[in-house]
């Protein structure tokens, strides 16, 4: 009787060994069509979610940078607020405040204002 018990507690024991174990045949993984299909979806993923947003902002921002005017209202990367009073190729003069203007690069504008707003501020 003592034996019959152990038998069925080795058996028992060996239970999840053999439920866990895989046939031969069939430990072959993702075959070569679902690894192709597995990269294209990462690369759809990857395109809609960084390079697509990315490049419509760069987009964006070089046409802000192109239409930039004498008399527009902007704002810098610095946070500095003020109008245009004169416009070269790769420079802008902003005048901060009565009689004080700063030359900065047209790449630092970080976005074009409504007219008026400085008014307001």
């Amino acid at each position: 009787m003592k034996s019959v018990k152990l038998f069925l507690a080795a058996l028992m024991a060996m239970v999840p060994a053999l439920a866990m174990a895989q046939d031969p045949g069939a430990a072959g993984g993702m075959g070569v069509m679902g690894q192709v299909i597995f990269f294209a979806g990462f690369i759809l993923i990857f395109y809609f979610l960084i390079w697509r947003p990315q490049s419509k902002r760069a987009k964006e921002h070089k046409a802000l940078m192109s239409g930039l005017n004498k008399g527009d209202e902007v704002v810098t990367s610095g946070g500095m607020a003020g109008k245009i009073t004169k416009v070269s190729d790769d420079f802008i003069v902003v005048e901060i405040a009565d009689n004080v203007e700063v030359k900065v690069q047209k790449v630092a504008v970080a976005a074009a204002l409504p007219k008026g707003t400085l008014k307001d501020i």
